[in-house]
C-alpha cells in the first residue's frame, strides 16, 4: 500500500515556513509503517531549501520516504514528459481531512485493522448502522 503523507501539521505542527515539533508518535508511527512494507510519499507543498530541511528532519529521526512528491523516485518533468504532481497513492495522511488529523495511534489502528475512521467510531461508541435508508438534510 502507498500512503502519501503531508508534512506541516501532520508529522509537525503547522510553523510553516519554519518547522514546528513533532507530533506525538507521528515519526515512530511512520517507521514502524515502512518496516512493515508500506511505501510513504512525503506529499508536501515545501519546495526547495524548504523542502530539504523538511526531508533531513525526518534523516535524523531515522525516517526515510520512498519518494517525495511524486510516486516514484525516479519519476519528475525531467524524466517523465508526462509528470504531473497528483499522486497515485492508496491513501492520504492530511491534517486537512474533513474531521481533522487522528492521532498517531488511531492513524495506526485504522491501517491495521483495515477499517474507516467511521466505522472505528461506530464501534467505539457501541452503535450499529442502521440498515435503513435516514432522512437527510441534503436536498439532492
Amino acid at each position: 500500500m502507498t500512503i502519501a503523507v503531508d508534512f506541516d501539521g501532520t508529522i509537525v505542527t503547522n510553523k510553516y515556513p519554519r518547522i514546528g515539533n513533532e507530533l506525538p508518535f507521528a515519526t515512530d508511527t511512520l517507521k514502524t509503517l515502512v518496516r512493515e512494507g508500506y511505501q510513504l510519499i512525503l506529499w508536501t507543498c515545501r519546495e526547495g531549501e524548504l523542502l530539504e530541511e523538511a526531508i533531513e528532519w525526518c534523516r535524523q529521526r531515522g525516517l526515510e520516504f520512498y519518494a517525495v512528491n511524486r510516486d516514484y523516485p525516479e519519476d519528475g518533468p525531467e524524466t517523465n514528459p508526462r509528470y504531473t504532481r497528483k499522486l497515485k497513492a492508496d491513501l492520504f495522511i492530511d491534517d486537512r481531512n474533513i474531521g481533522g488529523l487522528p492521532d498517531w495511534g488511531t492513524i495506526y489502528h485504522l491501517l491495521h485493522s483495515h477499517r474507516s475512521l467511521e466505522e472505528l467510531l461506530l464501534e467505539e461508541v457501541g452503535h450499529q448502522r442502521k440498515k435503513k435508508k435516514k432522512k437527510s438534510w441534503w436536498p439532492f
